[in-house]
């Protein structure tokens, strides 16, 4: 008998009719989330730390090859057994404790949609702004620190995205087909303009990083590399949980695994290629590293802005929705699943990304690489860690769906918790702790010691590791519920 505090509609596993999904499918989403203007700021913002053309390139890409590995693991579970990540927590956290990992996903998510809508708001004024020949920004207004204009920007994009939210997943599958090739050739272009206004590639390729002897940051280039490198696995860190929402309507196992591969690492790779070309070309251009798309389209001339900064409008749509709101939307509905529908979730994730003012995050680049990505990685790491062990190591990926509904069922655990979970979570999250305190808040938090500095370099890593191995050595010998 199913609880209606842990199910609804939405939550429920898919059927074979919703199992439609081909490779082609999910090779197309990820193409459509990954051709995206946060994504551009990744390989763009390390220029900005001083890395080469290449460097920062391979970062990237390394990176996600890491990634990729939780993600076909975790992914393999939603193919499987047709569950969300909100509904699959609950087999290793318990029917109640799962609503911890869900907030924690979700919260992200929201900062992640506020991002996003804030890049789309600022396409927005930018296009109007050239339109009509005038900067549309405005002063800063109190405690906001924004223009007026820049909120109103701000606000017009987060009403359009409504629209989408109200459609559902069919129409965001739809929206990311027909807008990848689209994607794609406005970076060839962007590239093609890059490479053309600089001279060709060599003045772009064989600029220094700032690490060489001689230059601004010599012999720092490992203390920048591995945070960055963490950095780069925690940006696709939030999807490596919640990929089974996407993979629960896979039409096979192969489909996802095959879509996935060919989607995220080699498209990630390009759209660094892509940005590291362009970034560096700016600085033989305008003297100095445009890492923020949005702004360089402003500088441009004739249509070709027009049309970038739409296309920009459009895939900030489409990515935004797909990578952030569709995970934010299931986790809030596992909340309350009786009062609070998929469409509902959505609409909590709209107001929360307004009032966590997601501007202040983009201040710099360090500051999104470093205390953003870097931060939330130190918190997901644990939970991917602790969903590995329960469903590979302690279950061999076999689970009791129809329990996983049930709150007196086999995931019960202790009132509905697992102390297992709990253990394992605290202790991969504590050790990063120090750290990330002493990155995001240095002038408060400057007695940290260099130890916990160097083991935040690893946040996304550690905390995996240190969960897992506690939260399986806890599991070790208990009677898993089984399923198919």
């Amino acid at each position: 008998m199913r609880d209606p505090t842990l199910w609804n509609p939405d939550l429920a596993p898919t059927g074979p009719e919703q199992r439609s999904w081909t490779w082609v499918h999910f090779a197309a989403l990820w193409v459509g989330m990954v051709v995206a203007v946060p994504a551009w700021m990744l390989a763009s913002g390390l220029i900005g730390q001083g890395m080469s053309a290449g460097q920062a390139a391979l970062t990237v890409l390394l990176g996600n090859v890491i990634v990729l590995v939780p993600m076909l693991l975790i992914g393999h579970a939603g193919a499987r057994h047709g569950i969300p990540y909100a509904v699959l927590v609950r087999a290793s956290f318990g029917t109640s404790g799962a609503r911890l990992p869900a907030i924690a996903r979700a919260l992200v998510a929201c900062g992640w949609y506020g991002i996003q809508t804030w890049i789309g708001g600022e396409a927005l004024l930018t296009l109007l702004g050239i339109l009509i020949g005038a900067d549309l920004r405005g002063n800063p207004l109190p405690l906001l620190g924004i223009g007026i204009g820049q909120l109103l920007g701000f606000l017009a994009f987060w009403g359009i995205q409504l629209f989408f939210v109200r459609k559902g997943l069919l129409t965001i599958r739809r929206l990311e087909t027909w807008t990848a090739p689209v994607k794609i050739f406005v970076c060839i272009a962007l590239v093609w303009w890059a490479v053309g206004a600089a001279g060709g590639l060599g003045p772009i390729l064989s600029a220094p990083s700032a690490f060489v002897p001689g230059g601004a940051r010599t012999g720092q280039f490992w203390a920048v590399f591995w945070p960055s490198l963490t950095a780069m696995v925690g940006y696709w860190a939030t999807l490596a949980l919640n990929i089974p929402d996407f993979t629960r309507f896979a039409r096979s196992q192969r489909d996802q695994v095959l879509g996935q591969s060919i989607g995220l690492p080699p498209m990630m790779g390009l759209i660094a290629l892509a940005s590291v070309i362009t970034t560096s070309a700016t600085v033989v251009i305008y003297g100095e590293a445009i890492w923020d798309p949005v702004k360089l389209s402003g500088m441009l001339a004739g249509p070709f802005v027009l049309l970038g900064l739409l296309v920009i409008s459009v895939d900030t749509i489409s990515c935004n929705i797909a990578a952030n709101l569709v995970s934010s939307a299931y986790d809030f509905s596992s909340l309350a699943p009786g009062r609070i529908s998929y469409r509902t979730g959505g609409m909590i994730t709209a107001v929360i990304c307004i009032l966590i003012m997601p501007w202040k995050l983009l201040e710099s680049s360090g500051g999104y690489i470093f205390v953003w990505l870097g931060g939330y990685g130190a918190l997901l790491g644990p939970i991917a860690g602790i969903l590995i062990a329960d469903y590979w190591i302690v279950r061999r990926a076999r689970i009791d769906v129809d329990a996983l509904y049930r709150a007196g069922g086999a995931y019960r655990y202790r009132g509905g918790w697992n102390p297992a979970a709990l253990v394992a979570f605290a202790a991969g999250v504590l050790p990063n702790l120090p750290g990330f305190l002493a990155v995001a808040a240095p002038s408060a938090f400057r007695g940290i010691g260099e130890p916990w500095l160097s083991l935040y370099t690893w946040a996304w890593f550690i905390g995996l590791a240190i969960a897992l191995a506690v939260y399986a050595a806890l599991m070790l010998g208990r009677a898993p519920a089984q399923g198919d």
